[in-house]
């Protein structure tokens, strides 16, 4: 069938606020360095109050790899729940002006939009508290039909799996997709995440419903509960029909397909400001270079190229043309 998107995202529609700290400033505030833990809205008032100065930006990890794949030039789709309250407008605004479309209906009642307290240290790192808020409140129902099968690659976000709601979404939409022949991709989106649902998300891989799935170092060690790269690099090239893509910070990232592990190596960064959103903005490259039939290695330079960018700067979403930068690369036509 026809498709006119190329990859619909579906994920937690978060607006992040970022501060600047040092580690003696985690040290006060209980926080553990570049985790990511949830937290009730008496916590995350609690932890504004003590942050510095802050910069608002609407994020999401899924939604932020949809902006990147918008920046690309490609197609993008994302569905995620915000109220109808200031944030939540913010993020509409912020979403579609990426060019990114975006149609699910606000939240009239319940929690407030979601909001992520994001705290950098000196050398790039982040340390996330998240407050789902409105995101909980992501069901089957939010889901149109006709857009998943629109899409040629379906994008989830491991963090999906926590909220009932959301999880219900995750697997209607994955079906659907399965159903006309699209690829499906999941994100695992944190090591700890991982940790909660391993075994889940290891049988949605052997039962065939994901294609593809992102993570980092962390995380695959998670995935198969070993402190040993190559042991656990081996035992994701052995699952079946399987498309694993393994970002490595500055080492680059290895695209595990079958029994074959290609390395590629990270694009150089001149001053790492803020390493919010690496992960998602080399989702992006990498997707915007599968949904064009490109090679596996071009598709992680290009991936590559993205996560340089938005590290560079504060956010995680990017601020420069990310197809303008890759042509001026070199890296596409």
């Amino acid at each position: 069938m026809s498709r006119s998107i190329d990859v619909l995202g579906v994920g937690n529609a978060i607006v992040d606020v970022l501060a600047r700290a040092d580690d003696d400033d985690l040290h006060r505030a209980g926080l553990r360095k570049g985790a990511m833990q949830l937290v009730d809205e008496a916590r995350a008032g609690q932890l504004y109050a003590e942050m510095g100065p802050t910069t608002v930006v609407s994020g999401g990890s899924a939604a932020n790899t949809m902006a990147g794949l918008a920046s690309f030039g490609r197609s993008a789709a994302f569905v995620g729940k915000v109220k109808d309250d200031a944030a939540g407008k913010e993020f509409f605004h912020d979403i579609r002006k990426a060019g990114v479309a975006f149609e699910t209906a606000f939240a009239t009642d319940g929690a407030a939009t979601a909001r992520c307290l994001i705290l950098v240290t000196p050398d790039g790192q982040r340390t996330m508290n998240t407050y789902l808020g409105a995101c909980q409140a992501l069901e089957p129902a939010d889901l149109d039909d006709d857009l998943v099968r629109a899409a040629k690659i379906l994008y989830l976000e491991g963090y999906l799996w926590d909220p009932p709601g959301a999880k219900a979404a995750f697997l209607k939409a994955a079906n659907i997709s399965r159903a006309n022949g699209a690829q499906v991709a999941l994100s695992l989106s944190d090591s700890f995440c991982v940790d909660r649902y391993r075994g889940e998300f290891l049988q949605l891989i052997r039962d065939g419903l994901v294609d593809i799935v992102f993570c980092n170092e962390s995380e695959l060690h998670s995935l198969y509960e070993t402190a040993d790269f190559d042991t656990a690099l081996r035992a994701l090239c052995a699952e079946n029909n399987l498309l694993g893509v393994v970002t490595r910070s500055a080492k680059g990232c290895v695209v595990a397909d079958g029994d074959q592990a290609t390395a590629v190596p990270a694009f150089p960064v001149e001053d790492v400001v803020d390493t919010t959103g690496a992960g998602d903005l080399f989702a992006a490259g990498f997707l915007a270079g599968l949904a064009q039939g490109l090679p596996h290695a071009q598709s992680a330079s290009l991936g590559a190229l993205a996560a340089a960018e938005v590290i560079s700067h504060i956010g995680a979403r990017p601020q420069k043309d990310l197809l303008q930068l890759a042509r001026d690369q070199g890296l596409l036509g």
